[in-house]
């Protein structure tokens, strides 16, 4: 079986998506990206890359309740896969075999 790799964003938005849980849906995975790197980022290049990884089976969605504070719109909610847990799994220890022995290496930072 060929293994699969992340882009560096792919990979941000999929461990956002692990580390909120139950509550991860657009406006929220945002925000713990925008954290996580430090920077603001668009709407529409989360969406973009979470329709990517769910064609790519490393999750799936699925649309919450309609709520008022919406207008009546209801939240897609998002879970990482096992294939997602495969790749990042697979993407970290590629880098982390790039980086070992290197005065990059993350075991110093």
């Amino acid at each position: 079986m060929t293994s699969k790799y992340l882009g560096s964003f792919e990979e941000v938005v999929l461990l956002a998506v692990c580390q909120l849980g139950e509550i991860a849906y657009g406006a929220k995975i945002r925000q713990a990206v925008a954290a996580a790197i430090g920077r603001d980022v668009s709407i529409g290049a989360v969406y973009a890359t979470l329709d990517r990884l769910e064609r790519k089976l490393y999750l799936k969605s699925w649309q919450g309740e309609a709520t008022p504070e919406r207008g009546g719109r209801a939240k897609r909610y998002f879970k990482v896969e096992g294939a997602g847990v495969r790749a990042l799994h697979d993407t970290a220890a590629a880098r982390n075999r790039l980086t070992a022995g290197t005065e990059f290496g993350f075991d110093n930072a």
